[in-house]
């Protein structure tokens, strides 16, 4: 745990030569080009590259160049009783020649990029005792150049800021390195994974308190304000209240002062961030409880809402809520992607927020203004006592979803008829109906054992978001046809959600499980949707019918190049992933037409979002992978 001795000056160089004053327009860009400098590869989370020695000429040499554990061996060695997750979700950065990581215990390293060798290891920091397990962080963030690189991170209760060539805390920051983000006495700091980030001067973190001695963590939730830190100091500047306070605007759409109790409505994922407006994107969470709404009447501002704040003062500048009143825990589940796209003949400043609806909202960034219509639409009663769910939703005119929504028959599985009868059957013992059709009671006077609702609570969209190519303005949304079941089961208030099985095991619903769309956001016009991975069509049911590839319902994230859609099938390790999902490839895929050009098979399925860097010459993609009984690893590829 302590940091490796004898490559601080190689790091400084490594840095340095990329950073120093006076370095040349030409080379800067290039390097700015080489690197894998923010968690989507952008401030804007494009996560696109323009890289391109991996091209049309030269994709069928791509090969595995090597593969590395996702925690440094030596500190396993040291701490045997450890046990890490395999659920390994961080994309690492890349900046002049050395690669750094939230490992598999929450902990920075920095690799060389082009073996994966561990360089450094964070130390545990001075009286903390005994090492515990944490989860990666879903990204690090880096801020200055050269002697002055710092990465920063959250593990457990604290912000820290580390010297970017030794990993050692930096002394003025905060309290020897870091900062505590307990926000009251008695309660723990839930950081949940999310990426921070850093615009100008200032660090920006989610997350939220946790009291602590409570089991139910809907009641425990404190609400998840966001924060912005001083990167030098680690002195709080300001606070974003995003669940208003009294006297604040908003706080009329948490009825009966429901504001006083309410917790979560907060940002779990990661951060977007336009640095020449100086402003910072947060798409924000559902309010607890995820799915029963009767202590919070009330379209309960600012959940399900994108935020756009000044990143220097944290004042709102704007803000779109994009589900009123959430009962299916539709939050906002990855940044929006920043670009400039033209709409009906206009330049665009735009932020574009794929979510678990299946839908895409596309806004002027510095505005706010819609740049497609968007429709409050009359949506489907409630039958739940007590509950006062919102008479309408705000739906966009364009695009088209890019997933099932709603579930009635025409969305059941027909691959026999004995299927097709047996989801008929199961779908009759729940409540159903068009999107936003609310959560029932289990057990009620109709007989019926819930809501069965699509999408369900893993999306459409989840965390890792979409690719965005900022030369063609379309967007890749790799999305997920997975029902849910939304209820209150009597025992408890807070309801039981749990995913749907269908007939024999199989999915409830028709193909694709998982798919891949790519769509034309100057036009909001589809371009074409294929399926990504084989999905269950070895079953003994369906082997023998000759079916097209079905997809695969994992958490798959997307790497965009210069030539090629990046993707993987996701791993069932993933939370919430349902019964024969994900997959071990990885693959290629034509931009322009959906084909897949190359795959290799990984040996696990996919669970962190690529990433794609130049390293002495040569191009390299790296992806975390891992699965129930596979550790966690980073597998880089390039050509032979």
């Amino acid at each position: 745990m302590t940091a490796y001795k004898g490559i601080g000056l190689a790091l400084a160089l490594a840095l340095g030569a990329t950073t120093a004053p006076g370095l040349g327009a030409t080379r800067a860009h290039a390097q700015a080009a080489a690197d894998w400098p923010h968690f989507g590869g952008t401030l804007g989370d494009t996560k696109y590259s323009a890289l391109n020695q991996i091209n049309a000429g030269t994709i069928k040499r791509l090969k595995i160049a090597w593969r590395a554990p996702a925690l440094d061996p030596a500190l396993r060695a040291a701490n045997p009783t450890l046990v890490p997750s395999n659920n390994f979700r961080n994309a690492p950065l890349v900046v002049g020649g050395v690669m750094y990581i939230s490992n598999q215990i929450g902990l920075v390293e920095a690799r060389d990029p082009g073996s994966g060798r561990v360089l450094w290891s964070q130390a545990a920091y001075p009286g903390d005792g005994r090492l515990t397990p944490a989860a990666a962080s879903r990204a690090l963030a880096l801020w200055g150049k050269g002697a002055r690189a710092r990465i920063v991170t959250v593990r457990g209760n604290y912000l820290y800021v580390l010297d970017a060539r030794t990993g050692q805390p930096v002394a003025d920051f905060g309290d020897k390195g870091r900062v505590d983000l307990r926000q009251a006495p008695k309660t723990i700091f839930s950081w949940t994974a999310p990426a921070p980030i850093v615009v100008g001067d200032v660090i920006v973190i989610g997350g939220q308190p946790i009291a602590t001695g409570v089991a139910d963590i809907n009641k425990a939730s404190l609400t998840g304000n966001v924060r912005g830190f001083d990167v030098r100091t680690g002195k709080l500047l300001w606070t974003f209240h995003t669940i208003p306070r009294e006297g604040e605007p908003g706080v009329e759409t948490w009825e009966n002062e429901s504001w006083r109790v309410g917790g979560k409505t907060k940002v779990w994922s990661a951060f977007s961030a336009d640095e020449k407006l100086g402003i910072v994107y947060l798409p924000l969470s559902a309010p607890p409880s995820d799915y029963y709404g009767v202590s919070r009447p009330g379209d309960n501002l600012y959940s399900d809402s994108l935020v756009a704040l000044d990143v220097r003062t944290g004042k709102k500048l704007w803000h779109y809520q994009l589900v009123h009143h959430d009962l299916w825990d539709y939050d906002l589940p990855s940044p929006p992607m920043l670009a400039d796209i033209k709409v009906n003949g206009r330049l665009r400043q735009a932020a574009i927020q794929v979510t678990k609806m299946a839908y895409v909202f596309a806004f002027d960034r510095k505005t706010g203004e819609p740049l497609f219509p968007i429709v409050e639409t009359p949506v489907p009663a409630t039958t739940m006592p007590g509950e006062k769910a919102s008479p309408t939703q705000p739906i966009p005119a364009k695009p088209k979803p890019f997933d099932r929504q709603g579930m009635d028959e025409d969305q059941l599985i027909d691959y026999t008829p004995a299927l097709r009868a047996e989801a008929v059957q199961i779908l009759s013992r729940y409540r159903h109906g068009p999107m936003y059709t609310p959560p029932s009671p289990a057990g009620g006077p109709d007989g019926k054992l819930g809501t069965l609702y699509l999408p369900g609570w893993v999306g459409g969209a989840n965390w890792i978001g979409a690719a965005l190519d900022p030369e063609t303005g379309v967007i890749y949304v790799p999305s997920v046809s997975v029902p849910w079941i939304g209820r209150d089961n009597y025992k408890r208030p807070p309801e039981s959600s749990l995913y749907m099985e269908g007939p024999q095991g199989l999915p409830m619903v028709k193909p694709p499980y998982g798919r891949i769309t790519a769509i034309d956001m100057n036009s909001g016009e589809h371009l074409w949707m294929v399926p990504n991975g084989e999905g269950p069509r070895d079953h003994p049911l369906l082997k023998d019918l000759n079916l097209p590839p079905l997809g695969q319902a994992g958490r798959a994230a997307p790497l965009l190049t210069k030539s090629f859609l990046f993707i993987g099938e996701g791993d069932k390790v993933g939370l919430s992933i349902p019964k024969l999902s994900g997959g071990n490839m990885f693959r290629a895929y034509d931009k322009q037409t959906g084909k897949v050009v190359w795959q290799a098979n990984l040996g696990a399925g996919t669970t962190s979002p690529p990433i794609t860097y130049m390293h002495k010459g040569k191009q390299y993609i790296v992806v975390g992978v891992g699965g129930v009984d596979h550790p966690a690893e980073l597998v880089a590829l390039s050509l032979e």
